[in-house]
């Protein structure tokens, strides 16, 4: 118990040294925040959206509640209620990170191998026809969105035990999250190392505390008003050092040489 909690602590440290290594050069950190800033606007309307009409969703999903007595039936709205808003941010997390990596494939390219470069580069890299690399993350981005979608209505569903739907479930969320991130961002630099969705799968299951203390600190972070918009070039710069340490390469960012006068 105490290995795992070790290791799940050195992964939130990892998004800790991905935060400094963006804020070293701040080029890359405006470079990885502006399509960040354009996944965040699409989401928040989105999710906006699932507030406003939350009282008509609460009706849809809860029929079975309209002949119970008044007392019953609020709480049965109250649940659900709860249920809808935390699944929803959930899957908002891992569609983020989705779109955002999407849009902005080639700023996050460009802040992963600034970050193999500081650990001392990547000599055996593997080259990928764009077009080839393009479909591939298209096919694991919708694999992985089928996998959010599914975990968001099982999420929602638990949401109405009692007690351990505003307890247990959203620790369960953060930490499923925490996954999904965790196997979606280190696409960027195994991508690089030609390893498909199911040898990352394979890799980060070998250190699953440390990707999951990797994720779920990234997942928090991603709650934060504007937290995103810092923590998506700061959670690919992590992730790349996740990468590497699940591979045994490197995984130490060298301070940059002092400019002489």
């Amino acid at each position: 118990m105490i290995r795992m909690l070790r290791e799940f602590a050195t992964g939130v440290a990892l998004l800790g040294r991905g935060i400094v290594v963006v804020f070293r050069s701040p080029r890359l950190l405006l470079l990885g925040a502006l399509p960040a800033l354009l996944a965040f606007v699409v989401l928040a309307t989105g999710y906006t959206f699932l507030l406003v009409f939350l009282g008509d969703e609460v009706e849809l999903v809860t029929p079975f509640a309209d002949g119970w007595s008044a007392g019953w039936r609020t709480t049965a709205h109250v649940v659900a209620g709860v249920a809808l808003t935390g699944a929803g941010l959930v899957v908002a997390a891992l569609l983020f990170t989705t779109l955002a990596l999407t849009i902005g494939d080639p700023c996050y390219e460009a802040i992963s191998r600034h970050t193999e470069r500081q650990c001392g580069g990547l000599p055996d890299e593997v080259e990928v026809a764009w077009w080839r690399s393009a479909g591939r993350t298209v096919r694991d981005a919708l694999r992985m969105l089928l996998a959010s979608a599914v975990t968001g209505v099982l999420l929602f569903a638990a949401g109405f035990l009692p007690a351990v739907g505003q307890t247990v479930v959203p620790v369960l969320g953060a930490l499923v999250g925490g996954w999904f991130l965790a196997l979606e961002l280190t696409g960027v630099p195994y991508e690089r190392r030609g390893l498909r969705l199911a040898e990352r799968r394979r890799l980060l299951r070998r250190y699953r505390p440390r990707a999951l203390g990797f994720g779920v600190a990234v997942f928090v972070l991603f709650l934060v008003p504007f937290g995103a918009l810092i923590g998506t070039p700061a959670a690919v710069a992590g992730a790349t050092l996740l990468a590497r340490h699940t591979l045994g390469d490197p995984a130490t960012v060298r301070r940059p040489a002092p400019v002489p006068h």
